[in-house]
């Protein structure tokens, strides 16, 4: 006969999963997942160590030599110091020397911009849908009209207002992004506000920043870390296309899209080199991206628990 106390062991379910140990399962079991986060790690890698892995400093005017400029991959400079593997372009900067801190200035962008955006627009977005009422509207309406421009438009006029500087390109694109954010945060909030913990919480006096900051906002966060992932990619495109059209960062801190901008008009002569690797670097960075944040989207997708 089995003693009760192994019975009862062996007939215990299993504990409960949480959350976060079924993210990382469904993540892990993902290869285009694996595949994007491999990618975004070999560029934020690429982007942090760009001093330490790149041959070359691109913008250190006194180790230019005038007479690399325009070299095709896998040629040696002058001296025959460095073996440009990627080639020159036309100031005689190493490529993959200047795609490496290329990468380092889109994803700093892009990365601090989405991250004001999210802390802005989950702000907005909770607060709209816990006060209700003239607040929300006004909010709304606030979020609606800034959705109705295109964003490159938004930028483009907020550029041409601020100037050209790294912080000007971060100050637009702040204002370009928060309403999205506002606009998911109200909807999960909403969601949220109807529940019994809010109403617990309202009942002992607790203050609303209290109640938005430690109880709703983390039960709204998945949705927004979403966003904020696919956002990522969006901004760093937003920001390379303004680099490229002549308005975004200045030429001392060139980012992905001054880089491409550089080689264009060599396109047409061969040199198709200047532009093609930093535009290769660009698309893969944002398909990473993309393909971690399309996995976070149908693994934090509520309907899809299993």
């Amino acid at each position: 006969m089995v003693p009760p106390a192994e019975l009862a062991a062996a007939t215990a379910l299993p504990p409960p999963e949480t959350p976060w140990q079924r993210l990382r399962r469904e993540f892990f079991a993902s290869k285009l997942a694996m595949m994007g986060l491999a990618l975004l790690l070999l560029a934020a890698g690429a982007a942090v160590f760009a001093p330490w892995l790149a041959p070359q400093n691109p913008y250190d005017i006194g180790t230019l030599d005038i007479f690399d400029a325009k070299l095709p991959p896998g040629s040696k400079s002058a001296d025959g110091s460095i073996t440009y593997w990627l080639g020159t372009d036309g100031q005689a900067r190493d490529l993959l020397s200047a795609i490496f801190y290329g990468l380092r200035t889109s994803l700093m962008v892009g990365g601090i911009s989405v991250a004001a955006a999210l802390a802005i627009g989950s702000i907005v977005g909770l607060a709209a849908a816990y006060f209700s009422g003239w607040v929300d509207s006004v909010l709304m309406r606030i979020v609606d009209i800034q959705l109705s421009f295109p964003a490159i438009l938004v930028a483009l006029i907020l550029l041409a207002i601020l100037g050209k500087g790294v912080d000007k390109v971060i100050i637009a694109l702040i204002i370009v992004q928060w309403a999205y954010f506002a606009r998911a945060a109200r909807g999960a909030a909403l969601v949220e506000r109807a529940k019994e913990y809010v109403e617990a919480a309202q009942c002992m006096a607790l203050g609303w920043p209290r109640v938005l900051l430690r109880h709703m906002l983390p039960n709204c966060l998945p949705p927004l870390i979403v966003i904020a992932t696919i956002d990522l990619a969006h901004a760093i495109a937003l920001e390379s296309t303004l680099s490229f059209l002549g308005v975004g960062v200045p030429v001392t801190e060139p980012s992905l899209g001054m880089l491409i901008a550089n080689g264009f008009e060599f396109m047409l002569s061969g040199h198709y080199w200047i532009s093609f690797f930093p535009g290769i670097a660009l698309a893969l960075a944002i398909v990473g991206i993309n393909l971690v944040g399309d996995h976070l989207r149908d693994v934090l997708n509520p309907h899809n628990v299993r």
